[in-house]
């Protein structure tokens, strides 16, 4: 996505400066985790943010999983979210290659409902971090990824605070009703 930004020049003029918002990459280890990638997609796209996915496999896939996160600065993304489930080790495998800031997203599975993918995404070594959000988390994650990207993007911090503020008035209304029913 392309955004004018407007600064003031030498003379003290109004002059346009033209930069690339910074993308959302989106790995997941499997297609079956496609339906909580979806979740994240939906957010990304309310907050006009640009985002591509992929399917890395931390496991099956490593090189082209590690050549992602070494080339993502690079290839203009400024966040890297991780989504897999049981072993979940995308979300380090990624953190261990680039210095962005990486969402771990852990997804249930029939055998441990999502526990075993949590532990393995939120117990990283000390210098090597992954932000991890709930077990199929993906909105959570998307807006994680949005408010480090509104850190530098004036526009996306706005469209932050407007939501904080839509969710607060949807919860107060709620309120107001049930009030009035009981």
């Amino acid at each position: 996505m392309l955004l004018q930004k407007s600064t003031t020049g030498e003379q003290g003029q109004d002059t346009k400066q033209e930069e690339f918002m910074k993308k959302v990459g989106i790995v997941m280890g499997s297609d079956s985790d496609l339906p909580v990638v979806q979740k994240a997609i939906d957010t990304l796209k309310a907050f006009c943010v640009p985002y591509e996915v992929h399917i890395f496999s931390a496991h099956r896939t490593p090189l082209e999983a590690a050549e992602f996160a070494k080339n993502a600065k690079e290839n203009g993304f400024g966040v890297i979210i991780a989504v897999a489930g049981m072993a979940a080790h995308l979300a380090g495998a990624l953190a261990a290659q680039t210095v962005l800031p990486v969402i771990g997203i852990p997804c249930s599975s029939k055998v441990l409902d999502g526990m075993d993918a949590l532990l393995s995404t939120v117990q990283m070594p000390s210098g090597i971090p992954v932000a991890t959000v709930a077990i199929n988390g993906g909105a959570n994650a998307a807006i994680l990824a949005v408010q480090i990207l509104a850190v530098e993007d004036e526009g996306l911090y706005g469209k932050l605070a407007e939501k904080r503020a839509a969710d607060k008035e949807a919860v107060l209304l709620k309120n107001e009703k049930i009030a009035a029913e009981l």
